[in-house]
This record gives structure tokens, C-alpha cells and sequence, in this order.
């Protein structure tokens, strides 16, 4: 048999290559196609929790429109709309609420403390770095992939979220949308603070180098950091505004949709006191040797609310240059 004949069989006798594998080869190759092979079944994970969460707020937010046609999307003066609100949606809203909440935790805990660690701890990196690929090519290959998706992932689970609450903001949390949850889980936040997490959850790993441990301490950093951004950033993304009442009023008319952050009693000039001022004893004689006249009570607009997120979103992501810059630097730099 000639050598064309059998150059001929072998290539008729070669198995076809999948359908499957030739897109995939086509999309990923190199070093891309093999952080996604290493930490595929996360980035999968995430991709289909993140299409069936987005599936399931189209669908309630059918239910949502339906009922807010047909009773009206401002809360009644007796609270009985939003109680029959909450009857009907809350626990489905608090389950989404916790999705969004939780889920920046487990992209720095599961993807972020693993992604540089797993290599070390295995030895894997070493074998990588030494078969002619850069140590430059590596960190941006490997911090580039998981990091798209999951800004990807967050990015949709935000929108999808955003647009369910929006048009029933009133009634699915009752105003509160700074600690109620909307502001963490609607607009730019949600993107910011993965981002954020999963690039401290690598420097974690990096530092480390074992996946457990980083995995621990990426967890214990993530929940410290949540308890400081929320008692001590939060707040201040935004200017208070303020109004004032006398002091025998009957309180303050804020606008819809405001949070009610502090409450002070003040003199006619301005000069604020504690809320808890002259309520003992002979609280007439207080008041008029102090001269206070009325109530102040601060607040957050909602209009507010968008400007929030974006500053605080922008002090994320620059937060998280910083530690991506840390973690190139190192990579370059430094041993593994």
C-alpha cells in the first residue's frame, strides 16, 4: 500500500474531533484554557446559579407588576399594603436579598483564596513558570478569567435584581434601603465588593499558600470587612440632610422612600442636643434655660441612593487595584 493510501486510512480512521471541543479550543487556548480547565467547576457553578437567579426574578417580578397594578405601589398610612407586601413577597425578597449579600463572600472565599494558593500548594506553579511562559502571562491569564466572570456574574445578578425592586422599592424592604439590603444588592455595589473580595481572598492565598488556611483567613477578613464597611463607611457616603419641627410637633414629614438615620432636639439657633435632652425631672425649666424649641431629625433622600453606590463602588474598585497591583508585584517579583 502506497505511503498516500496509508496517510489516507489513518486519516479516515481518526476519531472526528467533538462539536463540543472545537468551539471551546477556538474561544480558550494557551494558559486562558488552562485556568479555566483548573477552576472550571466553580466558574460553571457561577455561571448557572447566575442564569437560573436571573430566570427567577423575571419571573417574580410577573407576581410583582401584577399585584402593584392592581393595588398601587405606595405603602398605605396604616401599613396594611405593605404587610399584605410582605405576606405574599417578603420571603422570597429576603431570599434574594441573602443571594446577593452572600454571594461576594463566596466568590473571595471559594475562588479567591484558592486561584493563587491551590498552584502553590501543589506544586503546579512552578511547573507552568518553567515551560516557557512568563511569569507576567501567568498572573494576568490567571487573575483575568475567574475576575471577568465573576464581575460578569454580579454584573447580571445586580441588574436582574435592580429591576425586580425597583418598581415596588417602597413596599419590598419599607423604605429602609440603606441597612434593609437594597443598597448592597442593587447597582454598582454588588459588582465592587466581589471584585474587592476576590482580590483580597488572592493576596490572602498568595501570602499564605495553602488553600484551607487562606480559604479561613480569607473568610475571617471578609466579615470583618463587612462590619466596618457597614458601621463605618456606609454612612458617610452621603451628606445627612436635615429638617426641622417644633418640638411639640407632630413630627417630621420626610419625603418617600427616606431612611431615618438620627434624631436631636435644637435651640432657634441651630445649636443641636442629644434627642435625649431635658426628658427628666422638670423638663419645662430644661428646655427654657437651654433654649431648645425644636426637633431635628437627619435623613437620607433616596435620591441619594445612586450617588451612594457609585462613591462608595469607586472606593471599592480603587481598593482593589491597589491589592491586584500588590498581587502582580509580588508575582513578578518575588518567590512563589
Amino acid at each position: 500500500m502506497s505511503p498516500i493510501g496509508t496517510t489516507h486510512d489513518a486519516a479516515a480512521a481518526a476519531p472526528p474531533a467533538s462539536a463540543a471541543d472545537t468551539p471551546r479550543r477556538a474561544l480558550l487556548r494557551g494558559l486562558p484554557w488552562l485556568v479555566w480547565h483548573r477552576h472550571r467547576a466553580f466558574l460553571r457553578t457561577g455561571l448557572l446559579v447566575t442564569v437560573a437567579a436571573c430566570a427567577l426574578f423575571a419571573y417574580q417580578r410577573i407576581g410583582v407588576m401584577e399585584f402593584l397594578d392592581l393595588k398601587g405601589a405606595a405603602p398605605d398610612a396604616d401599613g396594611q399594603l405593605s404587610n399584605e407586601f410582605h405576606n405574599r413577597f417578603g420571603s422570597a425578597f429576603d431570599l434574594d436579598v441573602s443571594l446577593l449579600q452572600f454571594a461576594p463572600l463566596v466568590v473571595g472565599i471559594f475562588l479567591g483564596a484558592p486561584l493563587i494558593a491551590a498552584e502553590q500548594e501543589h506544586g503546579t506553579l512552578k511547573l507552568v513558570t518553567t515551560q516557557s511562559v512568563s511569569r507576567g502571562r501567568w498572573i494576568a491569564a490567571t487573575l483575568s478569567l475567574p475576575l471577568a466572570v465573576a464581575a460578569l456574574c454580579t454584573t447580571l445578578l445586580s441588574a436582574a435584581f435592580t429591576w425586580l425592586w425597583t418598581p415596588a422599592r417602597d413596599l419590598a424592604l419599607q423604605g429602609d434601603w440603606l441597612a434593609g439590603g437594597a443598597f448592597e444588592t442593587t447597582g454598582p455595589i454588588p459588582v465592587a465588593r466581589t471584585l474587592f473580595l476576590a482580590a483580597c481572598g488572592i493576596a490572602i492565598g498568595m501570602l499564605v499558600k495553602r488553600t484551607v488556611p487562606a480559604m479561613a483567613a480569607t473568610t475571617v477578613f471578609a466579615l470583618g470587612a463587612s462590619l466596618v464597611w457597614s458601621e463605618k463607611v456606609r454612612d458617610r457616603l452621603g451628606a445627612l440632610r436635615s429638617v426641622s419641627y417644633p418640638y411639640d410637633g407632630g413630627g417630621p414629614d420626610l419625603p418617600l422612600g427616606s431612611v431615618r438615620v438620627d434624631d436631636w432636639v435644637s435651640t432657634a439657633d441651630g445649636r443641636l442636643y442629644g434627642y435625649g435632652t431635658c426628658i427628666s425631672g422638670d423638663t419645662e425649666a430644661c428646655r427654657a434655660k437651654l433654649g431648645i424649641v425644636n426637633r431635628v431629625t437627619q435623613y437620607f433622600d433616596y435620591e441619594q441612593m445612586a450617588g451612594m453606590q457609585w462613591l462608595g463602588a469607586g472606593i471599592l474598585l480603587a481598593l482593589t487595584v491597589v491589592v491586584l497591583a500588590f498581587v502582580v508585584w509580588r508575582a513578578c517579583r518575588r518567590p512563589l
